[in-house]
This record gives C-alpha cells, sequence and structure tokens, in this order.
C-alpha cells in the first residue's frame, strides 16, 4: 500500500500540491505548510495526482512509501 508523506519542516507553503490534488492536500492556517488529508491514495487516479504533487512540490517536503 502506498501512503504519503509530508515533511512540513521541509515545506515552504508554496501550495503546488494543493493546486494538484486539494482532496489530498491541504495548507496549514498557522504558517501555511502542507497538510495531507488522505495518507493513502484511493485509486490508481490518485495515486498519479500524487505522484504528480511529489514531483512538482519545490521543496521536496513530498514523498511516497510502499
Amino acid at each position: 500500500m502506498t501512503r504519503i508523506v509530508a515533511d512540513a519542516d521541509r515545506c515552504v507553503g508554496a501550495g503546488q500540491c494543493v493546486l494538484t490534488d486539494p482532496g489530498t492536500f491541504d495548507q496549514s492556517e498557522e504558517d501555511g505548510t502542507v497538510v495531507v488529508l488522505q495518507n493513502t491514495p484511493a485509486d490508481d487516479e490518485a495515486l498519479e495526482r500524487a505522484r504528480e504533487a511529489v514531483a512538482i512540490c519545490p521543496s521536496r517536503a513530498l514523498s511516497l512509501t510502499e
């Protein structure tokens, strides 16, 4: 099972993940850092969006693990 992992300490709050998949990612109201709403992609489409978010994250704060 693939899981989405976010490192809030590395996050710069660019919000690219939220723009890519607002159903999976949000931003903290306190500091704008990433908040993962769903740790496991529900289907192949969600997994593809998660991969895209990981790829475009400017601070490399997101990753996928098995």
